[in-house]
């Protein structure tokens, strides 16, 4: 899941967007994340250590991160496979999408970042207009 929301911060970086942006992406996404792991069964407190935040965080910020890489490409035009050979390794977030995508409509859970990706890597969104719906979402009290 982290990688998925490191494509989307990726991508942020990619359209120029600042790093309020980026915060709010890597941000949101732990929530996504711990929403969908609460109702898998897991404990919330699981995702605000090391392995949870933490990997989160240098995921999304490295620049060494292939996901996040992946990202800023398909921002910048590249197809997912000019991504995948610029890259040369493998990309989870786009390998795992559509898995993390039925887990929450399996699960029932609220996951706009995903949903978001989703239709940007299978439904043609674009990456600009991806984040734009996610930045003009209406409040919810979390």
């Amino acid at each position: 899941m982290k990688n998925i929301i490191a494509f989307c911060a990726g991508a942020a970086v990619g359209l120029e967007f600042g790093d309020n942006t980026f915060a709010m992406l890597a941000t949101r996404g732990l929530v996504e994340i711990t929403r969908l792991g609460v109702a898998m069964g897991g404990n919330s407190k699981t995702f605000y250590g090391l392995t949870g935040l933490g990997d989160l965080i240098v995921t999304c910020g490295s620049q060494h991160s292939r996901n996040r890489r992946a990202g800023e490409l398909l921002a910048k035009g590249y197809s997912i496979e000019e991504a995948k050979k610029q890259i040369g390794m493998t990309i989870e977030s786009i390998d795992n999408i559509d898995s993390a995508y039925h887990l929450a409509k399996q699960y029932q859970v609220e996951m706009p970042i995903v949903e978001t990706v989703y239709d940007v890597l299978y439904n043609g969104l674009d990456p600009k207009k991806a984040v734009e719906i996610l930045m003009t979402r209406d409040l919810k009290e979390e």
